[in-house]
């Protein structure tokens, strides 16, 4: 399964497991194992970087198991096939959020405006409460 043009999962690394779904939906519900549950190894993710492994690792937290395997679950469609495609749907947006770096904040300092604007906004409040104080006589 291609992710991205240099990240790519092997399909044999991919495992699915088919399994009831909970809530409503009566007979069907009941009988048909319509809910996907999708393993893979992190180590098999090839092409993720050592940092989008670890933004990964972050973004995905709970799913993520002992043996370092990502587990997604879905259930919100009535066939196996929606929810198998919905599942491999959300491990290519998992890991293409891991894969982009944060931008870094570069910290800028408030300009000369904005000074001048709070310093008024500080003025003002300060004549305001000033006019409320009682006169001394």
């Amino acid at each position: 399964m291609r992710i991205t043009s240099s990240i790519f999962i092997r399909d044999e690394h991919i495992f699915f497991e088919y399994i009831r779904s909970s809530g409503p939906g009566g007979q069907n519900v009941n009988k048909v194992a319509t809910a996907v549950r999708l393993r893979v190894a992190l180590c098999a993710i090839e092409g993720l970087s050592a940092d989008g492994r670890a933004r990964l690792l972050a973004l995905a937290g709970k799913r993520i198991t002992t043996g370092e395997e990502l587990m997604l679950r879905a259930e919100a469609h009535r066939t196996q096939e929606s929810n198998r495609r919905e599942a491999l749907q959300r491990l290519a947006h998992l890991v293409t959020m891991a894969a982009v770096r944060p931008k870094t904040r570069r910290p800028t300092a408030p300009s000369r405006a904005a000074k001048e604007r709070r310093l008024e906004a500080k003025a003002r409040r300060a004549r305001t409460k000033a006019l409320r104080r009682t006169v001394a006589e």
